[in-house]
């Protein structure tokens, strides 16, 4: 049995008239006769009497009309969804990213996904890298934005650089400037400083931690454990100094003094990534079209 059998059936039970029928199908009288003999023959039963000027329903054909119009009415509902997804009028995108880059590349980016595609919906899991590779190895997410390196080596994930971002100091206009009130600080220049630190897991926390042990000192840690709005609560009270992304200061300067990092100062790359064996679905890659050009 075929669509196109029941739409001919619908049409001639309808018009009582196979003529009449073939036209509203836009299909030749032949052609639309021997589709409906098929169809007798496939059910084993005839669908209409036939008698000349006068086309009636048999019992077998008023009991397969409701379903043969219920039938095409599923399947151009199913054309309608699938064109809609198509068309991106509808659907969602699974997006994952580390707290800071909630915070400073994405409010702009999902705005604009937003007012083009306002029938997408756009859910976003906020955490760090290593539970986001997780959450894309094992299909929970579509897209994520991580901080390369990933923290494991994953030949299953697929990675495309989308920028280099600088980090800064931030530190409470009330508190003393860092660096003696140089322009920029070094690294050094934060030993012995009371720093504000992100909870363990957080890539900011290992990059900084990192860049003090290299310049030959251990990080002093006025509080630790917060996310990143914690943490910059706490800076503005006074606790402390932080190294955050430049994109989130300029996004939450307010009660914040900001200090770059002198040369070679820190960075960190972050990078767009999905799995391997399986295409993001086209809401996602269309996401991925818009952060790749931003």
């Amino acid at each position: 049995m075929q669509l196109q059998q029941l739409q001919y059936f619908v049409a001639v039970a309808e018009t009582r008239h196979f003529t009449r029928a073939a036209d509203v199908v836009h299909v030749a009288q032949p052609s639309l006769s021997q589709q409906i003999k098929a169809l007798e023959r496939e059910l084993g039963a005839d669908l209409f009497l036939r008698a000349r000027g006068n086309i009636t329903l048999t019992d077998a054909g008023e009991a397969l009309l409701p379903l043969a119009r219920r039938i095409l009415a599923d399947a151009d509902t199913a054309r309608h969804e699938v064109l809609e997804l198509a068309q991106l009028r509808r659907g969602r995108v699974r997006l994952g990213a580390t707290p800071s880059l909630c915070t400073g590349l994405l409010p702009d980016v999902l705005r604009a996904f937003h007012d083009r595609y306002p029938g997408i919906q756009l859910l976003v899991e906020e955490s760090g890298s290593h539970d986001l590779v997780r959450e894309l190895a094992r299909g929970a997410l579509d897209l994520a934005l991580v901080v390369l390196p990933l923290p494991t080596a994953s030949p299953s994930l697929t990675t495309v650089e989308l920028l280099r971002e600088d980090l800064v100091v931030v530190s409470s206009p009330d508190s003393p400037r860092p660096g003696g009130g140089r322009r920029a600080v070094r690294i050094t220049d934060l030993e012995g400083e009371r720093l504000v630190m992100f909870r363990h897991g957080y890539d900011l926390r290992e990059l900084t931690v990192a860049a003090c042990r290299s310049a030959g000192f251990e990080p002093d840690f006025a509080v630790e454990g917060g996310e990143m709005d914690a943490v910059l609560g706490f800076v503005r009270a006074g606790l402390g100094m932080a190294v955050v992304p430049r994109m989130v200061a300029a996004r939450s300067g307010r009660g914040l003094r900001v200090t770059p990092l002198a040369r070679p100062g820190l960075h960190r790359t972050i990078a767009l990534a999905h799995r391997s064996d399986v295409a993001p679905p086209r809401a996602a890659r269309e996401l991925q079209r818009m952060l790749l050009e931003r």
